[in-house]
């Protein structure tokens, strides 16, 4: 009998695989959810000017540092700065700005004071502010030139995704073109003779095809382009006939026909081709994989749908995260404790469909019909994957369990 491979054993195979996507430049406009091939480095200090944090007034600290209710300071309003203002008004000792937040601060002024913490302040005109409450000290609420980031500093670095918050550090540095990978392109190809298209009543031994919409949702998760979707029979010849049209694609992911049944296409079209395993994991047991002589990654998963979402995330998403240089490869993975009991299958790793409440820190099935591989409806309801290791027989509550946390 074969030995098992281990997870990590057909993980190292496929990420030993993959050859870097080629880099590009880009407009910032464009680079959403790209992953970044080189630094992004600030074009100039950020904040790029001393500036004010709060609505209030520019001031001297000395002039207020002992203002109270009791014994407020009186000062002279001598200018307004709004947010944009270019002005740097002079101010003498007993006067000072009213200042809007984000308005440059004058180089006389060292303190702000709220308009909270005056009398009258926020009146739209005034010739003197009454402060009631003194800052807390020199620079109280001054945002300092600099004190995010400096001119030439790394504001991202290479292998991070241009998410919304990256997108908006580097626009906020000056930046708007970026050198990113180029996205993923990958041909999703579903194989059996009983497969219809969904919104297709099936027949006696038809099935509707899920996994063409599981797997095309999850590829564009990873930030990968589909460069075609399409279902073949049980013939072999359609297999190849599937490499042709995809022959711009990176990836191509087959599921089904990797087994050792009498009608697997996949094995009997590409087994000189790519290798045929048997993984120690439970769903997603037989996988195939391998490299095509142009460079091209294919996957072969196995039918069933919640197989062939475990397997997407175990190995298909970190090789297209990889394809793009992403630094981080794998799901965030949350230690919780187990709210139910169940049996695992003895000598693999369960990737168990669960439902998790992070208040409470508890995971469990996430349905009573545990750990199937063709429970695709039943696949809505999960969360996470708990993931429970090869050794472990029977998990029960109160167990500490590792639980792979998924959109």
């Amino acid at each position: 009998m074969t030995a098992l491979l281990t997870v990590e054993e057909h993980r190292a195979r496929v990420l030993a695989a993959v050859v870097l996507l080629p880099a590009e430049s880009i407009a910032l406009t464009e680079a959403a959810d790209r992953t970044l091939a080189e630094p992004v480095l600030a074009a100039h200090d950020l904040p790029g000017f001393d500036n004010s944090s709060m609505d209030g007034f520019a001031v001297r600290f000395a002039d207020v540092e002992r203002a109270d209710a009791d014994n407020p300071a009186t000062l002279k309003v001598v200018a307004d700065l709004p947010a944009g203002t270019a002005d740097d008004p002079a101010l003498a000792p007993g006067e000072a700005a009213r200042i809007m937040t984000g308005a440059a601060v004058p180089a006389d002024a060292d303190a702000i004071v709220p308009f909270e913490d005056t009398a009258g302040g926020l009146a739209d005109s005034l010739d003197t502010v009454e402060v009631r409450r003194a800052p807390a000290a020199v620079g109280a609420f001054i945002r300092r030139r600099g004190g995010d980031t400096r001119e030439g500093d790394v504001v991202l670095s290479p292998g991070e995704r241009l998410g919304p918050f990256a997108l908006a550090a580097a626009a906020a540095a000056g930046v708007d073109v970026v050198r990113a990978t180029r996205r993923p392109r990958v041909a999703i190809v579903s194989t059996g003779s009983e497969l219809v298209a969904p919104g297709t009543a099936p027949t006696r031994g038809q099935t509707p095809d899920s996994n063409a919409t599981l797997l095309a949702a999850l590829v564009a998760g990873a930030d990968a382009d589909i460069e075609l979707v399409d279902r073949v029979g049980d013939d072999p010849a359609g297999i190849e006939t599937i490499l042709t049209r995809a022959s711009r694609a990176d990836v191509v992911v087959f599921t089904g026909g990797v087994s050792a049944g009498a009608y697997e296409p996949v094995r009997l079209a590409l087994s000189d081709r790519i290798v045929f395993e048997k993984v120690a994991m439970q769903p997603g047991k037989p996988q195939a994989f391998g490299a095509l002589p142009d460079g091209r990654l294919v996957f072969g998963l196995p039918g069933n749908p919640v197989s062939v979402a475990v397997s997407f995330e175990v190995f298909v998403r970190p090789a297209l995260l990889a394809l793009q240089g992403r630094a981080v490869l794998d799901r965030r993975i949350a230690r919780l404790t187990a709210s139910a009991s169940w049996t695992t299958p003895p000598g693999r790793r369960q990737y168990l469909p669960a439902a998790i409440d992070l208040a409470a820190g508890t995971v469990r099935p996430a349905t009573a019909g545990g750990s199937g591989s063709h429970l695709a409806a039943s696949l809505a309801r999960a969360e996470a994957f708990a993931i429970v290791p090869a050794e472990v027989s029977t998990v029960s509550v109160g167990d500490p369990l590792d639980v792979m946390l998924i959109p």
